[in-house]
């Protein structure tokens, strides 16, 4: 099974590795072949409009059998492009049409937000012991204040002497926690990892 990821580049680089060994586990332990997923990494953004189609068939011609896009919702467009994770992932349908093999999905509000469920490690590595975490659930966070924006906060209020850096700290907070937690936290981080786990024949989440 081959299967082509379209994410934004630092998205890509941060995260991918972490939910191939966390789907390579589960289909090991199910007795079935890894897949092999390959990054379609975009600078800034994932492709808009017809040009999403066009990078989706040049794949699936490439010979992957599965593609699958992640976008954040927070793009930083004023006013937002995306309503929620719901309307991202209608809107990408559309622009690519009735292909069966393409399975869009959206983080809400941003990558970030798969973050915040470990929030003590965060507090640890920024140094900012006495931030409360953010209310509710980690999905919730909105466009007023995305998560990506929390981070820099309050790795900028804390003692590590530094911004939050996506390539550098989001892989560190990855690495020391099981992403399983995020999974059961967030739906759309479910609804990604069970896309994958379908498509090979695994179980889902």
């Amino acid at each position: 099974m081959k299967i082509a990821f379209i994410a934004e580049g630092k998205t890509e680089k941060v995260f991918l590795p972490f939910l191939k060994k966390f789907i390579d586990d589960r289909l090991a332990g199910e007795n079935r072949p890894r897949p092999k997923i390959a990054p379609s990494a975009h600078d800034g953004r994932i492709p808009t409009e017809q040009k999403l189609r066009r990078v989706v068939d040049n794949l699936l011609a490439d010979g992957y059998d599965h593609v699958i896009a992640l976008t954040d919702v927070y793009t930083g467009k004023n006013p937002p492009e995306f309503l929620d994770a719901a309307d991202a992932k209608a809107k990408m349908r559309d622009r690519v049409g009735p292909e069966i093999r393409f399975h869009p999905h959206a983080a809400q509000y941003d990558f970030e937000a798969w973050l915040l469920p470990y929030w003590e490690t965060i507090r640890r590595l920024s140094k900012a012991t006495q931030v409360k975490a953010p209310w509710g659930p980690p999905e919730q966070v909105n466009h007023g204040k995305p998560p990506a924006y929390r981070l820099k906060e309050i790795f900028e209020a804390g003692k590590c002497r530094d911004s939050y850096w996506k390539t550098r700290d989001a892989a560190r907070i990855l690495r020391e926690n099981d992403l399983s937690l995020a999974i059961a936290q967030c739906a759309e981080l479910r609804g990604l990892t069970n896309t994958i786990l379908r498509i090979c024949g695994g179980n889902e989440v």
